[in-house]
């Protein structure tokens, strides 16, 4: 067992105006298995670059182990994946990776296909399996879960849970609480480090809160006292100084004098209450609350909404899914479960009215008015006061939303393209929100998005029941919010 040793880390991006770590010490230990959880946009994927040394920083990185990176960059995605490997780990023997391969769930026949050909879960699976071959490596293991589905995520998840020796980025409660020992959490103004599993620390994190916000407020009533002790203060020595200015005589030297000295005291007592205020005034920032989000409602007038009657659909030739009935209900909130290829995604976008070829009967209320959350967000542009006015939006809304999911106002004055995946999702998170819908339509709207965003979400669809049908492969937020499944 080795450290990695964090010493005054700090770092900002060129030309930025945001500091991303400052003055920021800590160590891990080679042998931890490490949870990484924070908001979206606190720096989680840069932390990893600059484990990796691939940006300039201040401070220092003290390491005896090498560092490897997953998901690994393949340049040649048509060759056979065994030669993928190669590329990767010339050294690797045949017998361990095999071995590797069949705690995976995958059979040895994927090595002679084409990488290409691959799932992106059977992807992820060669790329993890190769990345643990090699000797005196930490791993940084960067969201592993966007292209798994549940099945597939409870297996990488066992996987983990066997190894040792990595930084675990995922927003997956589950899939964190089974593969760690140890969390590193982004918080809003520190980074620490706890044993434990994701729910011991957020359990941690509840109780933190509560006694912080107690002693926030005790911090409010002491800053209201010493603010109204100043200004007494201000007050007294403009009366004394005013007060040789009045009629009839008197000693005006004299009350020069005092009104000096009583100034000269008042500015040295407000001085001392300015830095008070100022000091309590920060500890009042550690608190982080996720706020409870609104949503637009709007209801139709049919209470059934959709029916799917012995519906298959096709790609060319390819059979998608077959046989599919089911009706959805104002008032439902049906997550729709499945393996990756079984025709999930393809059910929404009939839904939506996209041009794909089926059979069978597809009912859709009259005058139905839909919010659809794509899986894509590539083609996202422009600035959010643009996006709303484009979506037809309310845009105070759109931006109070927003902020309530850690968006801080310099994010408005970005571009939506350079956000962070998590940031990006949240944008389209925000517009569903806020659209006049009579169903929501959400194709996995969580990857990238944080856990606190994730479970804000969870009390939003509690407090506002929309109608929603929704693909997702995040275990507890589907057991938290659906009301109905539907399996494929």
């Amino acid at each position: 067992m080795s450290q990695i040793n964090i010493k005054n880390l700090t770092f900002s991006y060129d030309g930025s105006y945001d500091t991303v770590f400052e003055n920021v010490s800590f160590q891990i230990d080679t042998d931890w298995k490490l949870g990484f959880t924070g908001r979206n946009g606190r720096g989680k994927t840069t932390f990893l670059n600059l484990l990796l040394g691939n940006y300039e920083y201040g401070g220092t990185i003290t390491k005896s182990v090498e560092m490897a990176y997953f998901p690994y960059p393949i340049e040649n995605m048509s060759q056979l994946t065994i030669n993928v490997i190669e590329d990767i780990y010339p050294n690797y023997l045949q017998w361990e990776l095999i071995k590797e391969l069949n705690f995976l769930e995958l059979s040895d026949e994927v090595l002679y296909r084409t990488f290409d050909t691959l799932s992106k879960g059977e992807q992820t699976k060669i790329l993890l399996a190769v990345l643990f071959l090699k000797e005196n490596t930490f791993l940084l293991i960067d969201e592993p879960t966007n292209h798994l589905d549940a099945q597939g995520r409870q297996i990488v998840s066992k996987y983990l849970s066997q190894k040792k020796g990595f930084i675990l980025v995922s927003h997956d409660r589950d899939f964190l609480d089974s593969s760690i020992d140890h969390i590193l959490s982004i918080n809003k103004n520190n980074i620490e480090i706890q044993k434990g599993n994701f729910s011991s620390w957020y359990q941690n994190k509840q109780l933190q809160d509560s006694y912080e916000i107690a002693q926030n407020e005790k911090l409010k009533t002491e800053i209201s006292r010493l603010n109204k002790t100043a200004k007494e203060k201000r007050s007294w020595s403009d009366k004394t100084e005013a007060s040789k200015f009045g009629e009839g005589p008197c000693d005006r030297g004299y009350i020069g004098h005092k009104a000096a000295k009583t100034m000269k005291r008042a500015k040295s007592i407000q001085k001392r209450m300015e830095s008070s205020i100022e000091e309590k005034q920060k500890l009042l920032k550690n608190i982080e609350i996720a706020e409870d989000l609104k949503m637009e409602q709007f209801t139709h007038h049919s209470k059934t909404l959709i029916t799917f009657d012995d519906v298959s659909a096709y790609y060319g030739e390819k059979i998608v899914c077959e046989h599919i009935s089911f009706s959805i209900n104002t008032g439902d909130i049906i997550s729709v479960w499945g393996k990756n290829g079984t025709g999930k995604s393809t059910i929404l976008k009939l839904i939506c009215g996209e041009n794909i070829s089926h059979t069978g009967t597809i009912y859709i209320a009259p005058e139905l008015k839909i919010s659809y959350i794509s899986q894509d967000t590539s083609t996202l542009r422009g600035n959010l006061t643009e996006f709303a006015k484009e979506c037809d939006i309310d845009e105070s809304l759109f931006k109070s939303i927003l902020r309530k999911l850690d968006f801080s106002r310099i994010q408005f004055e970005k571009d939506i393209s350079v956000f962070s995946g998590g940031q990006k999702k949240k944008v389209l998170i925000a517009k569903s929100l806020c659209e006049k819908a009579h169903i929501h339509i959400w194709d996995e709207p969580l990857n990238f998005v944080d856990v606190l965003s994730r479970i804000q979400l969870e009390r939003v669809i509690h407090d506002f029941k929309p109608t929603l049908l929704f693909v997702e492969h995040d275990k507890a937020f589907c057991e938290n919010v659906a009301t109905k499944k539907i399996i494929l």
